[in-house]
């Protein structure tokens, strides 16, 4: 009954982190990758030592090939962005980085704007879709449900533990891109994607135990509070949600320092969203019912 007594201290860390990462992202925005704008990634490294960035800079604009972006990745690496190139001008750049400095190239990546401007798209739809198919499973499961709260309430509630839950992770992201240089990339729409699976899977496991203390309520005629059913609920698959959450996290943490450089923001993502839902499940939604029931009874 802890989370239910100091729900309003609950909703109130919400409302500041939520305000933190809109600001984020108000402020320093989201630089979009090539998968979303098109150009070509060229990523370069030096394995006897990376020359100064000025000094690759200047090689590369040896090459006509209008805005260069050069950016440290690693120790001995670097990231080059420009417009789509040919491959007689891509083959022109590796010659001029390899002129001073023995080189090797780790990825090239090249993406036409028309199919950058297509997945932009797609991938918006793509989120859209996963949201609304959540709300309307939910508010079928919990059909049955109509007191005191009805079933689309509990689907507007999980839709908005969503929204939370999918801005908090990227106003972080939005932090990551302005200190480090990331972008927007494919990979974080699936992180973005697999999270909204993760955490409504949390949050039906809540809903899902005040259904049955409701059934169990209606069949035994026990007059229980409803602020009781949602404690109750909220204690008995408190523990279930910590230990998932932490088994999916040692699994991301994995990633993070031991796995590939191009995975590790997307599991820097999805633990920051993993760590967040979980707090959303606990704190946020079930509780949130409450309110809810108080407005309908109104």
């Amino acid at each position: 009954m802890f989370i239910v007594t100091h729900r309003g201290f609950f909703f109130w860390l919400t409302g500041i982190i939520l305000v933190a990462a809109i600001a984020a992202i108000a402020v320093w925005g989201l630089p979009r990758g090539i998968d979303f704008t098109g150009g070509t990634l060229m990523q370069v490294s030096y394995p006897a030592g990376r020359p100064a960035l000025s000094d690759i800079q200047t090689e590369v604009a040896t090459v006509p090939l209008g805005a260069v972006s050069v950016r440290a990745q690693g120790e001995n690496a670097v990231a080059i962005r420009t417009r789509t190139m040919t491959p007689d001008e891509h083959a022109a750049v590796l010659t001029v980085l390899s002129r001073n400095a023995t080189t090797t190239e780790l990825a090239y990546t090249s993406v036409g704007p028309a199919l950058g401007s297509q997945f932009t798209s797609k991938a918006l739809w793509a989120i859209v879709a996963v949201v609304l198919a959540i709300m309307l499973y939910i508010a079928f499961a919990f059909r049955k449900v109509s007191r005191p709260v009805p079933s689309w309430g509990y689907g507007i509630t999980t839709v908005a533990m969503l929204v939370i839950d999918i801005i908090v992770p990227t106003g972080f992201y939005a932090a990551l891109c302005h200190f480090t240089g990331a972008e927007v990339d494919s990979l974080f729409i699936v992180a973005l994607l697999a999270l909204l699976g993760y955490v409504v899977n949390d949050i039906i496991v809540v809903f899902d135990r005040v259904r049955e203390h409701l059934a169990l309520n209606e069949k035994t005629n026990r007059k229980e509070p409803f602020e009781e059913t949602i404690g109750k609920s909220i204690d008995e698959t408190m523990t279930r949600s910590i230990n998932t959450s932490l088994t999916v996290a040692l699994a991301l943490l994995a990633l993070i320092f031991l796995g590939a450089p191009a995975t590790q923001n997307f599991a820097l993502v999805m633990l920051v969203g993993v760590v967040v839902g979980t707090f959303s499940t606990i704190t946020r939604s079930a509780p949130l019912l409450i309110p809810l029931a108080r407005w309908l009874a109104k």
